[in-house]
C-alpha cells in the first residue's frame, strides 16, 4: 500500500487532531493534549503560519502526519526542519506511509536550504526507534531536551 503525501489544507484538521489525539495516547498521556481544530486552523494557516504539516494518504484516507517547523543552526548558518510530531495510523504502521512523510520533508528541506532535520523521540519507543535508523537517522549525544512552560513562563520577564 503506498501513502500520497501533500501539504496539509484546512479542511484537514480534524483528522490531524484525531492523529495528535492518537498519538497523545500512544505516549502515555491522552490528557495532555489542549489543541483544537480551531487552534490548529490559527497556526497551520494563518497568514503569518510558522507551523506546517504535511499528511499521508491512503486510498482517500488521511492515515499519517508530519507536523514541523523551521529552526536555525548558527554553527551551519542554515535554517533546518523540527519535526515535531509523525504519527502514522496503527492499522497502517509499516505500509511505507511513515517513509513517504520522511520522504516529503527531506524534500521541503532541501527546497528551503536547510542543513538538517531534528527530532525527538521517547526513550522507550523501540518501535520509533528502528523506523528512524532504518532511513538514515541517529540519536545525538551530548544534549539534554530542556522546556520552560506553564507558571514559570507566565512570569518570565515580568
Amino acid at each position: 500500500m503506498s501513502a500520497a503525501v501533500r501539504p496539509a489544507r484546512p479542511d484537514d484538521v480534524a483528522e490531524i487532531l484525531r492523529l495528535i489525539r492518537a498519538l497523545a495516547t500512544y505516549e502515555r498521556q491522552p490528557e495532555a493534549v489542549e489543541a483544537t481544530e480551531a487552534s490548529l486552523l490559527d497556526t497551520f494557516f494563518a497568514p503569518d503560519a510558522r507551523v506546517y504539516a504535511h499528511v499521508a494518504e491512503t486510498k482517500g484516507r488521511i492515515v499519517g502526519v508530519a507536523v514541523w517547523f523551521l529552526n536555525y543552526s548558527t554553527w551551519t548558518g542554515r535554517p533546518g526542519i523540527y519535526l515535531e510530531d509523525l504519527v502514522v495510523d496503527e492499522d497502517v504502521r509499516g505500509s511505507g506511509a511513515g517513509r513517504a512523510l520522511f520522504d516529503a520533508l527531506g524534500r521541503e528541506a532541501r527546497a528551503r536550504g536547510c542543513a538538517r532535520i531534528d527530532w525527538a523521540v521517547l526513550d522507550w519507543n523501540r518501535p520509533a526507534m528502528n523506523f528512524y535508523r532504518a532511513i538514515g537517522g541517529r540519536p545525538q549525544t551530548g544534549w539534554q531536551p530542556w522546556r520552560l512552560d506553564g507558571p514559570e513562563l507566565e512570569t518570565l520577564g515580568e
